[in-house]
């Protein structure tokens, strides 16, 4: 099985009791860090530059963007609504060779302003990891804006 095999041990993002998926303060909410995950499921596990390839990297970005919407629906829930979208950080496991992390994050901007036209359009941080949590190759926070529903 390959490193970027589906990984059946880590099935959701269950925060420890001391943190929350998603904080809400004065209008604005920020967004716990999400991993790619399919049905649960944590999937492309690894390093990109090594055994992960940036088309691979790149869908385990949507996967996270799309994870994040998710996320950000079910925990505001009919007390608030999303406004926009203010600014995106992106973590990228990747060899100190890699140096493409912007075009992993291009794939999840991409999500958000299919999804959301232009309150999907944000700033955003890029960042080379040496490793991520559970060995994913992509992870993502957000900071966004909400209005009382």
């Amino acid at each position: 099985m390959s490193a970027s095999a589906v990984d059946s041990t880590v099935k959701s993002d269950q925060p420890s009791s001391n943190i929350r998926p998603l904080v809400v303060h004065r209008g604005v909410a920020y967004l716990s860090g999400q991993l790619p995950r399919e049905d649960g499921r944590l999937v492309h596990r690894g390093k990109v530059g090594d055994d992960i390839d940036l088309p691979t990297a790149q869908d385990a970005a949507r996967l996270c963007a799309q994870l994040s919407l998710d996320t950000l629906q079910r925990e505001l829930g009919p007390a608030h609504k999303l406004a926009r979208i203010l600014k995106i950080t992106g973590y990228v496991s990747s060899t100190p060779e890699f140096t493409e992390q912007g075009k992993v994050l291009d794939a999840a901007s991409d999500v958000f302003l299919n999804e959301l036209g232009d309150r999907g359009t944000h700033a955003r941080s890029a960042i080379g990891v040496a490793q991520l949590p559970h060995g994913a190759c992509v992870e993502i926070e957000l900071i966004v804006s909400v209005e009382t529903a």
